[in-house]
């Protein structure tokens, strides 16, 4: 099974405000296990920086001028995910993006389904917790230190780690619950029904054969 884990930067929060993606990562899994390969790439937005998105990422106009626009990376970006699955933290906004960019160039959309959203199994797994990707790291005890400004490509990183976490580890289904100090159910113990004891004591058979044994031994220690 090849999962991809999937996040983006942006230069906003709305590509129907014209804003667009500015830097794209992937990560492969195979069976949940990360494989090291993976794809990151920075895109030339053709348009000024909001300040408040350079708060978040560091990403300059200047800075990304030097790179293709989305046009220039979409090849290599489609084959890298072919069919896998997307393991995305909010999916719905980063898959937005991604097919706004697609519909500019007159591409395929991709299908929401395809997406797996982290979120949304946080939510149903810690209700009423907080599910951003620095709780859900403090939550596993996932080191995050370096996470200062949003990075695509650390930001992955992170995400598959939090992703076999919040899935039971890299053997989902099963919750190694304790070494998170959360107890477990422990073993399931069903009722026996008890057996009516065995007859131990020698037939009037067995003791006249007995008696016949010992007649036929030299001083035998049994009538002693």
């Amino acid at each position: 099974m090849r999962e991809i884990v999937l996040d983006t930067e942006t230069t906003g929060l709305d590509p129907a405000a014209g804003h667009r993606i500015v830097e794209i990562a992937g990560l492969e899994l195979v069976n949940h296990v990360e494989t090291g390969a993976h794809f990151q790439c920075y895109i030339d937005p053709q348009r000024d920086m909001p300040e408040e998105a350079f708060q978040i990422h560091g990403l300059s106009r200047d800075f990304l001028s030097k790179f293709p626009p989305f046009a220039g990376i979409v090849d290599e970006f489609l084959d890298f995910i072919g069919d896998a699955t997307l393991v995305i933290h909010n999916a719905d906004f980063d898959m937005k993006f991604l097919n706004a960019e697609l519909a500019l160039l007159g591409r395929p959309v991709l299908e929401r389904e395809r997406a797996v959203d982290t979120v949304a199994i946080a939510r149903r797994k810690f209700p009423g917790s907080q599910v951003s990707l620095d709780a859900l790291c403090r939550r596993f005890e996932i080191d995050n230190s370096q996470r200062t400004l949003h990075g695509a490509l650390l930001d992955t990183q992170l995400l598959a780690e939090v992703y076999l976490e919040l899935i039971g580890g890299r053997q989902p289904g099963l919750e190694l619950s304790e070494r998170r100090g959360v107890q477990s159910e422990g073993p399931r113990l069903t009722a026996s029904v008890a057996r009516p004891p065995r007859p131990h004591a020698p037939s009037e058979q067995e003791r006249r054969a007995h008696e016949a044994m010992l007649a036929r031994l030299k001083d035998p220690v049994w009538l002693s």
